[in-house]
């Protein structure tokens, strides 16, 4: 079982029990196995939401990633800084690229975001054009999405040419 399937079954878990005990206190005359079942419903609905946003933001990722041609693989010229949320709730993160190379090339970096247990939680494509030779050139990856809890950045894949 995949972590996000596992996520996922346990929100659904959580909120059948939370919301069977709910329902069994409750006064509305429905019964608790309705309730938990409606509950169950609208978890694996919002799991499955989830789920499907990061997998499209995946997919255009890797759309815009194929599109960069004659790439080389060049993860140790790119860091990232520290990860903040902007004023949308959106998180952010400094991308800096160092050209190793003796001639002007363009870059194109993946940024992982991921929760602090390491799901992946949002995915984007960055590109910086353009950086001198044995220069530096900075920009900023920032999620698709409003992501809350703890944030970590991470370059999945950085191509160079």
């Amino acid at each position: 079982m995949t972590r996000k399937a596992a996520r996922g079954l346990w929100a659904v878990l959580l909120t059948t029990a939370v919301m069977s005990t709910a329902a069994a206190c409750s006064h509305d005359g429905g019964s608790a196995s309705s309730t938990a079942s409606k509950a169950a419903s609208a978890a694996a609905s919002a799991a499955s939401r989830g789920a499907d946003v990061v997998a499209s933001a995946t997919a255009a990722a890797g759309e815009k990633l194929s599109k960069f041609k004659n790439g080389v693989t060049a993860k140790s010229d790119v860091e990232l800084g520290k990860p903040s949320t902007d004023g949308d709730g959106r998180a952010t993160v400094k991308v800096t690229v160092k050209n190793s190379a003796d001639s002007k090339k363009s870059y194109a970096i993946q940024v992982n975001f991921r929760d602090g247990s390491g799901n992946l939680l949002d995915t984007v494509v960055v590109t910086v054009d353009d950086v001198g030779a044995k220069a530096s050139k900075a920009a900023t990856a920032r999620s698709n999405r409003k992501l809350s809890g703890e944030v970590k950045a991470e370059v999945g894949q950085a191509l160079r040419h």
